[in-house]
């Protein structure tokens, strides 16, 4: 009877230790999916970082270029002010 006993118990806790260990191998493929998942999200947003700065690189050159023109259309017009030199 005592043997029997032993045998349940026994089997009892090597089905809970299963359990516990099936337990930690889900738990440690989940945090692995996440760590992954964590650094494809890093990637994506270094990515972008690097997008949104070519592009404020790009509108910072494009408006130093607009503004060298505005001066060059000055320069050719003159101080912008009309003469008075007509006469009708």
């Amino acid at each position: 009877m005592l043997k029997a006993i032993n045998t349940k118990t026994l089997l009892a806790i090597l089905a809970t230790l299963t359990a516990i260990g099936a337990l930690l191998v889900h738990n440690n493929q989940v945090n692995a999916k996440a760590a992954a998942d964590a650094a494809k999200a890093a990637a994506i947003l270094q990515e972008q970082q690097k997008a949104t700065d070519a592009q404020k690189k790009e509108d910072a050159e494009f408006w130093k270029k607009v503004e060298q023109k505005k001066k060059q259309s000055k320069s050719y017009a003159g101080d912008g002010s009309k003469t008075n030199s007509y006469v009708p």
